[in-house]
């Protein structure tokens, strides 16, 4: 039975590529998100491996909004070093910066950290390993840095040349800095940027002589890093009250490590999720492919049982040519992973995103091999049992051997009561809330899809029949003989149609939510922004508080409010503090007030109605915050307004803000928001503004229809990476339309052969199998836009709890589908028309 097996595998070649092919498409999105992830892991490492080198110890502030550790306790822990098991106690003043490269526009590190830092000499250093000044010379007077040589290359930045560093958020403009030597850093590549100043400069820039950001320490001889740490430990922290965080270098490497590998889990979540797609429509293919083998070959199962092979032979033989195709396809599907995670690398690289060589593990290997012979073997079991049940005489008869209508009748029964099931947890989504909702949508999305796998076939004979009504008329006998080939094996029809269904509910579902976001974020700014241009950072990052003051210089400015921020505590929680400056908000937003006016007091504030509920506070009750320096500040609250995405929770009096946030090294501005005086020209303005904004590294000026594009254009990106994976596992589904047909030609060759000897033509030939795929792209398309507007108006409802308030119905996206399923139709039946088309009459029916 195994010869028969291999055998019968080697003697259908193309049917074996065909159902390999789908095999190797869904393992290869595996292989390259587990490849992808270990690629970008890696290159994470590398730049992690080399934190706090040579450090025994590192002290830290617990909060991560404190200003730092004071400098009382550096002087404590150089005091006590000998007892201590102390050898040297490094001061670390640094800071998150922004450089700017030789264009003038900053430096984009793709999210590795770019560090501004004191220049310590390799004497004085705790890194023995020390960095090597590669060229130029260390930094002494101010405005001299040195940065390391790879971040100098991709900024095109050599040694004597100038240019400007933002620091942090923006506490101030930017610097004007003179790069005066380059470092060799190692571990530095992957987007990693340090610049570093002289020590007195670093001091100054980072830290206002109070606090420092880290301290660190090595070891003396003999002293292990776990026993120095307790022992520091133990001297800052006896009451056990936790206001430091006490750590050996190994332990800051590897909580680096671990904050990134977050990021990556969920770069990988994303990319096995729709890898998880694409299996399920392979799956869908391959049982498709399988059930057709079996069904052509009947007499050849048949007379193996009437020779002597018993039930599990037969079912034997179809699972043992089902473990071939898995081992192949996981095979290949793993070597085309590896190009697709390598296409991603270089994507990735081009973003700024640190990635390093492929990084293939044993992990990737096993998963893409061991899943394409599970997938494949579950996909085969099916047909291998319905293999098995034929009896031989029977089957001898038969060309085909289709379970029965009873079989039928039994899971369309099961697809109708799913169906009810679904409209009841969808429909009850609607009276939910929160977490709750999107559990009802889940559970009724998944019983959905279930109802359409098994009543599908039951659908597919009316719908398929009434497409080919539609559109037949115009190809006369052509579309009526396409028409009856379509419906004539509905399990046939429904299981490649799905393939296609499967991937457009994704489409409709992603495309309604997103739909919906952008005419919520549109209708929003519409209705609260008055203001003429929004000045804001990049990508939404905050920035320098003298933004604002820049602005009120604008001579064609009338009103300017700038939205200042920093970081507090309420109740326990961290939280972000805002407060309008400049002139009146009523004058560049739209809110409605519940109570009270929209003016914020010195020593008060103004609250969200959802806030105000959530947190019980009515008007007139004081709320305390605190500062990251342990000051409590009391507020009154005056008014509570409508949800607002510009004001956000709440916002704070002048007054109170200067006093929560004193030093204007924690003070940032989240937003400016400008009106231009009466007949002054908008783009008048935007020069004037823009010039204002010009020392300000990343700062931008955008108008009313670009601050709405900015977001619409997060979502587009968003939407783009997700409909590029989806289109992947539509190419799957395309593919298994071609496989399909072409099997289903090869079933019907005799046919085909009676049909050209009385007189259709070659051409018709290809128009029957054209039109065929056509009514069967179609009637997947249905299904998928159908149960995706099911699924996703009822996933919008329930992101109501979330701010999500306007349901929109994406019917450009909806157009486009049902067209394109006519073209896929077409694309797809392009191979197997043509062969049909060279069937020769007389060998086709002297074929048995």
């Amino acid at each position: 039975m195994r010869k028969v097996s291999l055998r019968s595998l080697a003697a259908h070649k193309l049917r074996l590529v065909l159902t390999v092919f789908s095999v190797v498409l869904g393992t290869s999105f595996v292989a390259a998100a587990l490849i992808f992830t270990a690629t970008v892991q890696t290159a994470f490492d590398s730049i992690f491996d080399n934190v706090a080198r040579g450090v025994a110890v590192e002290v830290t502030p617990a909060d991560d909004n404190s200003p730092g550790v004071p400098v009382q306790v550096v002087d404590q822990l150089r005091e006590h070093r000998g007892e201590l098991g102390i050898d040297r106690v490094q001061v670390d003043y640094s800071g998150p910066v922004t450089i700017a490269k030789a264009d003038g526009k900053a430096l984009q590190t793709g999210g590795a950290p770019s560090i501004g830092s004191a220049y310590t000499p390799p004497g004085e250093s705790i890194d023995t390993a020390g960095l090597k000044l590669v060229s130029g010379h260390a930094p002494a007077a101010p405005g001299e840095v040195v940065i390391n040589r790879e971040a100098a290359e991709k900024a095109d930045l050599t040694v004597g040349q100038t240019t400007r560093v933002a620091f942090g958020a923006g506490t101030t403009e930017p610097m004007q800095v003179t790069v005066v030597g380059l470092l060799d850093m190692p571990g530095s590549t992957g987007g990693f940027t340090n610049i570093q100043f002289s020590a007195e400069q670093a001091k100054k820039l980072f830290s206002d002589g109070r606090y420092v950001s880290t301290v660190d320490m090595s070891a003396a001889a003999g002293v292990s890093d776990e026993k120095a740490r307790d022992a520091v430990a133990a001297l800052l922290d006896p009451d056990g009250d936790g206001r430091y965080e006490v750590r050996t270098g190994e332990q800051v490497r590897e909580d680096e490590k671990a904050a990134v590998g977050d990021f990556l889990n969920v770069i990988q979540y994303v990319l096995l999720a729709f890898a998880a797609i694409g299996l399920i429509v392979g799956t869908f293919i391959i049982f498709n492919t399988f059930s057709m083998i079996v069904a052509q070959r009947n007499k050849e199962l048949a007379l193996l049982r009437a020779i002597g092979a018993s039930r599990k032979n037969v079912a034997r033989s179809v699972r043992t040519e089902a473990l071939v195709v898995g081992v192949i396809g996981g095979g290949l599907g793993l070597g085309l992973g590896i190009g697709m995670a390598a296409i991603l690398r270089a994507v990735t690289a081009s973003s700024g995103l640190p990635t390093d060589s492929l990084t293939i593990r044993p992990a990737a290997v096993i998963a893409a091999i061991v899943v394409g012979i599970v997938v494949t073997l579950l996909s085969a079991w099916i047909p291998a049992r319905r293999a098995s049940r034929i009896p031989p005489v029977e089957a001898m008869r038969q060309s085909s051997a289709e379970p029965g209508g009873r079989s039928l009748r039994v899971r369309t029964g099961v697809g109708i009561g799913l169906t009810a099931a679904a409209a009841v947890l969808l429909g009850a989504s609607a009276a939910a809330e929160g977490t709750g909702a999107l559990w009802l949508v889940a559970g009724g999305a998944v019983a959905l899809i279930l109802a359409v796998v098994l009543a599908a076939p039951a659908l597919s004979r009316p719908l398929v029949g009434g497409i080919g009504r539609l559109l037949q008329k115009p190809f006369g006998a052509v579309g009526k003989l396409a028409r009856t080939n379509a419906v004539r094996n509905p399990r046939r029809s429904a299981a490649t149609a799905f393939a296609l269904t499967i991937g457009l509910i994704l489409v409709v579902v992603i495309g309604t939510i997103g739909a919906s976001f952008k005419a919520a974020i549109n209708e929003g700014i519409d209705k609260e922004l008055a203001a003429d241009f929004v000045v804001s950072g990049n990508a939404g990052a905050p920035l320098s508080s003298a933004v604002g003051p820049a602005l009120t210089k604008v001579p064609d400015a009338q009103t300017v409010v700038a939205l200042d921020m920093a970081y507090a505590t309420y109740d326990g929680d961290d939280v972000a503090a805002f407060t309008p400056v400049g002139g009146p908000l009523s004058d560049v937003i739209n809110v409605t007030m519940k109570q009270g006016v929209l003016e914020v007091p010195e020593h008060g504030m103004l609250a969200s109605e959802k806030s105000a509920e959530d947190e019980g506070w009515k008007v007139g009750q004081q709320v305390t915050f605190t500062s990251t320096t342990g000051t409590d500040v009391t507020v009154t609250l005056d008014g509570i307004y409508e949800e607002s995405a510009a004001l956000g929770n709440w916002v704070i009096g002048n007054a109170a803000f200067d006093e929560l946030v004193p030093s204007q090294a924690t003070r940032m501005m989240a937003a400016a928001l400008v009106t231009g005086k009466p007949g002054v020209s908008e783009q008048s303005l935007r020069d004037q503004l823009e010039q204002a904004v010009e020392p300000f590294l990343t700062a931008q000026v955008q108008d009313r229809q670009q601050y709405k594009n900015q977001f619409s254009s997060l979502i587009d990106q968003m939407l783009v990476i997700l409909y590029a994976l989806l289109g992947l596992a539509l190419v799957v589904a395309v593919l298994g339309i071609i496989n399909t047909l072409a099997l289903s030609v090869v079933e019907r060759r005799r046919e085909i052969g009676m049909l050209r000897a009385i007189g259709l033509t070659r051409r018709q030939v290809q128009g029957t199998i054209y039109l065929e795929s056509v009514y069967i792209s179609i009637f997947g398309a249905l299904l998928g836009v159908v149960a995706g507007l099911a699924i996703g108006l009822p996933l919008v409802y329930a992101l109501g709890h979330w701010g999500l308030d306007v349901v929109a119905v994406p019917w450009s996206l909806i157009v486009i589908t049902l067209v394109g399923a006519g073209v896929v139709g077409v694309i797809a039946a392009l191979w197997p028309a043509i062969s049909a088309a060279r069937t020769k009459p007389l060998e086709a029916i002297a074929e048995e």
